[in-house]
């Protein structure tokens, strides 16, 4: 097969929705902390600065549930985020989430990006998210980048992040 008619074959592929616009909106997350698996630091001795991280990092998976709402994507997820706390005071996000849809459709979620400490245990977020699903009703997550800002509330556990289109 040569490569321009696999090229073709891409390029044909059936769309079942069209996101083309850069910027849109594709959904809201609400969410909440459910635990924290902690590898060797105290995630709160850490959070009320009682213990600096360590050189190397300290590690915790931060187990969270959440509500997506929004004009192209909704539905319930829950899942994980291997959590890095540099010594710099900036964490490093790794994020797995699984989407479960209205319509019983899963869509595989990872995100990376990074969270910045701010006043009140307020965390900066920035993620870069990609999706994917093999339900044809969900393909098209499967072409597009999503960039998401938002915050992590360190002292109530709330979660609130905006997903959009990149």
């Amino acid at each position: 097969m040569s490569s321009g008619y696999r090229l073709r074959q891409i390029l044909e592929l059936d769309r079942t929705e069209d996101v083309t616009d850069a910027g849109e909106l594709l959904y809201e997350v609400i969410g909440k902390f459910t635990g924290t698996d902690e590898f060797g630091v105290s995630f709160n001795d850490l959070l009320a600065g009682k213990v600096p991280p360590p050189p190397e990092g300290a590690r915790f998976d931060v187990h969270f549930e959440a509500e997506l709402k929004g004009p192209k994507l909704k539905g319930t997820g829950k899942g994980i985020d291997h959590l890095n706390m540099r010594p710099d005071g900036r964490a490093e996000l790794h994020i797995h989430p699984t989407i479960l849809t209205p319509e019983g459709a899963s869509i595989a979620f990872f995100a990376d990006g990074v969270g910045t400490l701010g006043a009140g245990g307020i965390v900066q977020l920035r993620e870069n998210v990609t999706l994917k699903s093999n339900d044809k009703a969900y393909a098209w997550v499967n072409q597009i980048q999503v960039w998401a800002t938002g915050t992590a509330n360190l002292q109530t556990g709330e979660i609130r992040i905006s997903g959009y289109k990149a």
